[in-house]
Parts: C-alpha cells; sequence; structure tokens
C-alpha cells in the first residue's frame, strides 16, 4: 500500500466523485470539474455558510445541517456532471417531466427534481440501512430478552446489509470509473494536505485511503447507531416499564421503531462530531477509530489514471482560499 507523505497540516477541503469528474468543497466556494470531449470544465459557485453565531453552527446541530446540505450539493452536481458527460442518449423527456417544467417553470422544475432525489435517496437509505434492520431484529425480541441483545443484533444485520451492497456496487464495470475518480479526489486532498505541489506526479504517489471519507463517516454512524439505540432504549424501557409487558408484539416493535427513528439525527450529528474530530488529529486512537472506514476504502476507491488525477488537481485549485491556511480544518 502506497502511505501518504507527512502532513504539514488538516484541510476541510474535501469532495465527491462524479460522472466523468469531481465536486470539491472549499471554505467558501465549491467547484465541479468534469471531462467533457477531452477538455476540462470548470463551474465554481460561492457557498452559502450560516453566519458564525448561527445556532445552525452549534455542536449537534450542524451535523445534522452540514449533512443535508452535503446531500444536496452533491445530488446537484451529480446530475450537472450527468448534463456535461459526452454519452447522449437522444431521447425526449418523458410527458410528466415537460408537464412538470411547464408548470413549474425550468428554475422550479430544477428545485423540484433535486429536492425530490435527496428526499428520495434519503428515505432509501434509512429504509435499507436502518428499517429494515430495526424489523429484522424486532423478530428476535420473543426469545431475546436482553435490549442491548437486540440492538446489538440490528446493528450487525445493518452492517452486513451496507457491507454486501457497497461490494456489490463495487463491482458494477459502470461504478469503478467513479470509483477511480473517487481515488482521484483522496489522492488530490492527500497531495494538498502534505505540502506538496499539485502534480500528476506527487498526487499519483499518494494513497488513496482518507480518514474524513464519507464512507468512513457512514461506517461510523452504522457503529455509533448500536450504542446510541441500546443506551436510549434501555432509558426508555427504564421510564415506562409498562413498555416491557408489551415485549413481542406488534405494538412494541412498531413504538421501538419509531423511537430509533427519532434519534438518527442524533445519531448522525454524533458521528459528525467524531469525523471532525479524527479529521483534526493524528494519534494511536484517532488511527484506531479510522481504521475500518480506511479498510472500507478499498472499495469505493480504486487507483486513478493520470486524466482523473488532472481533473482531482483542477478541482482542489479551484476551491484554494485567497488566504493561506483559512481551509485548515
Amino acid at each position: 500500500m502506497k502511505q501518504p507523505s507527512n502532513e504539514k497540516f488538516k484541510t476541510m477541503i474535501g469532495g465527491q466523485a462524479l460522472i466523468e469528474g469531481i465536486l470539491m468543497r472549499g471554505p467558501d466556494k465549491d467547484a465541479v470539474v468534469c471531462r467533457q470531449n477531452g477538455e476540462l470544465v470548470t463551474e465554481v459557485t460561492p457557498r452559502k455558510l450560516p453566519p458564525e453565531n448561527s445556532p445552525k453552527r452549534w455542536p449537534l446541530i450542524r451535523g445534522v445541517v452540514n449533512f443535508f446540505d452535503s446531500q444536496a450539493v452533491g445530488i446537484k452536481a451529480l446530475m450537472r456532471s450527468a448534463d456535461l458527460s459526452p454519452e447522449e442518449t437522444g431521447e425526449e423527456p418523458g410527458k410528466v417531466d415537460q408537464w412538470l417544467e411547464k408548470k413549474l417553470g425550468d428554475e422550479k422544475f430544477q428545485k423540484f427534481l433535486l429536492g425530490s432525489a435527496v428526499a428520495l435517496g434519503t428515505g432509501l437509505s434509512i429504509l435499507l440501512f436502518f428499517l429494515l434492520p430495526m424489523i429484522i431484529g424486532g423478530f428476535f425480541d420473543r426469545w431475546v430478552k436482553s435490549n442491548v441483545a437486540i440492538c446489538l443484533i440490528e446493528g450487525l444485520v445493518r452492517m452486513a446489509i451496507f457491507l454486501a451492497y457497497m461490494i456489490a456496487v463495487s463491482r458494477m464495470k459502470e461504478m469503478k470509473r467513479l470509483f477511480s475518480y473517487h481515488g482521484a479526489e483522496h489522492k488530490t486532498i492527500r497531495c494538498y494536505e502534505a505540502g506538496l505541489p499539485l502534480t500528476v506526479e506527487n498526487v499519483r504517489a499518494q494513497t488513496r485511503l482518507h480518514p474524513r471519507c464519507g464512507t468512513s463517516f457512514l461506517l461510523v454512524v452504522m457503529i455509533l447507531s448500536i450504542l446510541i439505540f441500546s443506551v436510549a432504549s434501555s432509558v426508555l424501557l427504564a421510564l415506562v416499564p409498562g413498555l416491557e409487558v408489551m415485549r413481542g408484539t406488534f405494538l412494541y416493535r412498531l413504538i421501538m421503531i419509531l423511537f430509533k427513528l427519532l434519534l438518527l439525527p442524533l445519531v448522525v450529528s454524533v458521528a459528525y462530531e467524531c469525523n471532525r474530530w479524527v479529521g483534526r488529529h493524528d494519534n494511536a486512537l484517532s488511527r484506531v477509530l479510522t481504521a475500518p472506514g480506511m479498510w472500507f476504502q478499498y472499495f469505493t476507491t480504486n487507483e486513478p489514471d493520470d486524466s482523473m488525477i488532472e481533473v482531482g488537481i483542477a478541482a482542489v485549485k479551484a476551491v484554494l482560499p485567497e488566504q493561506e491556511g483559512v481551509d485548515r480544518w
């Protein structure tokens, strides 16, 4: 495995792989860089950040805010990269799309599509990685009386589904190039953090693994959900003794599922704070905490070719702050 050069500092700059491109987010601007017909197309937009004293910046609130903001910006960039993709289907928009665009207008139609995509993506993720494991785990409550054990079963099922899903996706032919751009994004940020000139040769020598990867974040969410759901469910059962006698019933399962779903924002927030901490520190504890996510990136990143690295370099350069060090994590 290639090792990164010694880091000079840790940056807040991060990104996302797109269709033949990369989204990079800096301290005050975002950049979408895609390769179209062999040429690089760069689109830079300013970031709308909340004021310094805004509650949106408070710990345990900023995690949820940043999660949905990243979802919206990421999906919008992915849609834009699809527009810039050289592959043209030649198909006309469907009648429903034409009707919606006519009624809503082009700008409102785009916002509608973006909102729908965010809602659908978030909903499917909750359904597949949280609701389904809860339902499966609930069937064990007739035989398993320990609430902690039930949450552990749910967590193991959740992890199994997540791992199976990501491994299956990583083997899809269409996703291999996307994951290579993911690798290019990581490598370029590693090179920048090492204080090296952003050249293809320097970037190529870096590792494609990065502790602040979104994949690692999701894995942290999965692990933390086991702990938080276990503690919170035990507290609920202690405060409402009547629930215990309902164990094994449909109503009991429904109450516990709804309760855990309400806890999801807390899980995301705690995971975000953990991600911030490990992103700022490089010690034995941080390396232990990031090890599972770093290992899993072998499935979600591939080694990029030089043309992909060029995209990563252009994307990082496009979001570098004018004042050096402003992007320090």
